[in-house]
């Protein structure tokens, strides 16, 4: 069974950082994906930025540039600096781990980015 286990988030105004992590518990073995997507209302779940295995990262185009991902090499963990957020960014943000080459995905639980204006 896998778990991923989601810290960070919360509520912060315009122009300012947050930082989301997240962990992978479980018989996790081979090449993987791991990130984050965000879900904002009345809107489809988006990825944000993601790191694979072998430290490769994938960024939306509107997130680049202002926020980072970082992986640390061999472990199922991540991070992701979020600087000078928008209130475009306020969504539910989720930890996605993509195993067998995406075949299958596990998901966090959410949680919630608010940027004021």
């Amino acid at each position: 069974q896998v778990q991923l286990a989601e810290s960070g988030g919360g509520l912060v105004q315009a122009g300012g950082s947050l930082r989301l992590s997240c962990a992978a518990s479980g018989s996790i073995t081979g090449f993987n994906d791991m990130g984050w997507y965000r879900q904002a209302p009345g809107k489809q779940r988006e990825l944000v930025a993601s790191m694979t295995t072998n430290l490769v990262a994938t960024y939306a185009d509107s997130v680049k540039g202002r926020f980072t991902i970082f992986r640390e090499d061999g472990k199922n963990t991540v991070s992701l600096q979020m600087n000078n957020l928008e209130s475009e960014d306020t969504a539910v943000y989720y930890c996605n781990l993509a195993v067998n080459w995406g075949r299958y995905h596990y998901w966090g639980q959410g949680t919630q980015v608010t940027v004021s204006s």
